[in-house]
């Protein structure tokens, strides 16, 4: 059994992995041509239980990106060959990015279908551990952006936060502004106005994205996320 987190941001959790016999015939692909991943399922409502949290209509730019932390290797996630949504009628097919993450279709039918999240990982699957990262999705992702962009997506993170934590809000953390971060772990970028992208992150606090004019960078962020700090 999978315990879910009741904290997203920065956290993990330890998952067992079985592979029923009727999907071997799905999955004879990757063993055949990747015979060194080994094949790990997990319930979808594992991953329905975060993505349901961002179906309100105030917060339309975030999405969940899952991956699996290696136990035994710092800072790198477990690779992923293949990855697709497994139902008794259909496969739907995942997207791995490079950095070994992927995002799903927040669908109560799949749910109800008790549908299975099926992965081929080099790893050994006692090694991974399920990975969370709220980051906003691909199409905010670019090489200019206006103060409005910025402060819309700033907003969006404050409005997860805040819905996040209901009632309890005063334990979660509060959003101080926001990262860049760019594939290059080595690009530096002096942008003007004391912005400057420093080994691949550009940090943006509330103040900076407030007095914020139009702003070129170089290229498009990888991702773009929180900058997050307790009450």
């Amino acid at each position: 059994m999978v315990k879910l987190p009741t904290l997203i941001l920065g956290i993990t959790l330890s998952i067992s992995s079985h592979v029923k016999a009727q999907d071997n015939a799905i999955l004879s692909t990757v063993t055949s041509t990747a015979p060194s991943t080994q094949l790990l399922e997990v319930a979808y409502k594992t991953f329905y239980s975060h993505t349901r949290k961002l179906s309100g209509d105030d917060i339309t730019a975030l999405r969940f990106a899952f991956g699996f932390t290696n136990i035994h290797a710092e800072g790198s996630l477990c690779h992923i060959d293949n990855a697709y949504i497994h139902t008794q009628k259909v496969d739907i097919p995942l997207i791995v990015s490079a950095e070994q993450r992927f995002s799903i279709p927040s669908e109560k039918a799949l749910r109800l279908a008790d549908a299975k999240i099926m992965l081929a990982i080099r790893e050994q699957t006692n090694h991974c551990d399920i990975n969370v990262q709220i980051e906003t999705l691909p199409e905010y992702l670019k090489e200019q952006y206006t103060q409005a962009d910025m402060s819309f997506i700033l907003n969006q993170y404050m409005a997860f936060f805040d819905e996040m934590g209901g009632f309890m809000s005063f334990l979660m953390p509060q959003v101080s502004g926001l990262q860049l971060r760019f594939e290059d772990d080595n690009l530096n970028a002096d942008l003007g106005n004391q912005l400057t992208i420093v080994q691949g992150i550009l940090r943006l606090s509330k103040a900076q994205i407030g007095a914020l004019k139009d702003i070129t960078l170089p290229l498009a962020p990888l991702r773009i996320t929180a900058l997050t700090e307790s009450k």
